[in-house]
């Protein structure tokens, strides 16, 4: 599977193409499910461009971006804690959603993150449990009631130099299969995206892009958005024998 990231907690001034909106969100997704995505992962913003989980903000994004892509492919959210660092103040939001997303992002390096996934898993919310590299959230993870419960694991590869990301990679995908039989999704950020993508090909699992994993293109020009990301996405899973799913094209403008 193939998931797009589509803007993250960046900010505008990062790159004119990141979607902040929910109508620039969904007019982002439109584009990225056509290049090929399978599964969308964004970050709501408020009216300066931060990162919210206000349920106006959520539900707008939400409902927007399941308009522009249909009900076949998944919308996900973050719940990190930069959006809202007290815990239960970050499980009440949750509970309080008007518009409910298939699923939410939970970094178990957070403080309070198996609070956060017993509100979505009342809320019938799937969970995609973030871990990221050079933290303790694989421990905390494995000690979790929630470790055979999630939708899936991200595995984030995000504080190693480049040379070192794909083996950190392959690393995450054997230590997290040790504690879960839950998918993985793994990615990289920023200089490790294009090789931890490569790993994820090579290993045959679950991998991500967009721009907030990388403003970048492969061969190191600016991404003029997430689709140009995701073409060349699909062309690395193609090479290395990975399932992808052909892009619509642009004559493919509605679900």
């Amino acid at each position: 599977m193939l998931q797009v990231c589509l803007n993250g907690s960046r900010h505008h001034a990062e790159c004119p193409w990141l979607p902040v909106g929910a109508e620039e969100l969904a007019a982002e997704a439109r584009r990225a499910v056509d290049a090929g995505a399978e599964d969308i992962h964004l970050h709501p913003k408020d009216a300066d461009g931060r990162d919210t989980l206000d349920p106006e903000a959520v539900g707008d994004a939400v409902r927007a971006v399941r308009r522009a892509v249909g009900p076949r492919i998944g919308v996900g959210v973050t719940t990190g804690a930069w959006a809202e660092p007290d815990p239960r103040r970050r499980a009440g939001l949750v509970r309080s959603w008007t518009a409910v997303p298939d699923h939410a992002s939970v970094n178990w390096h957070e403080d309070g993150a198996d609070l956060v996934a017993e509100a979505l898993t009342d809320r019938g919310i799937g969970i995609e449990a973030g871990l990221y590299s050079g933290t303790d959230a694989l421990r905390r993870f494995a000690a979790s009631p929630f470790v055979d419960g999630v939708l899936r694991v991200l595995a984030e590869v995000t504080d190693t130099r480049v040379a070192e990301a794909a083996g950190v990679g392959r690393r995450m995908v054997e230590d997290v299969s040790a504690v879960t039989a839950a998918p993985v999704l793994l990615h990289g950020a920023d200089g490790t995206a294009w090789p931890v993508l490569v790993t994820a090909a090579a290993l045959g699992v679950d991998t991500r892009i967009g721009l907030e994993d990388t403003l970048i293109l492969p061969d190191g020009t600016p991404a003029r958005g997430n689709a140009p990301l995701l073409r060349a996405a699909r062309e690395i899973l193609h090479r290395h024998g990975g399932p992808v799913r052909p892009g619509r094209g642009p004559a493919s403008q509605s679900p």
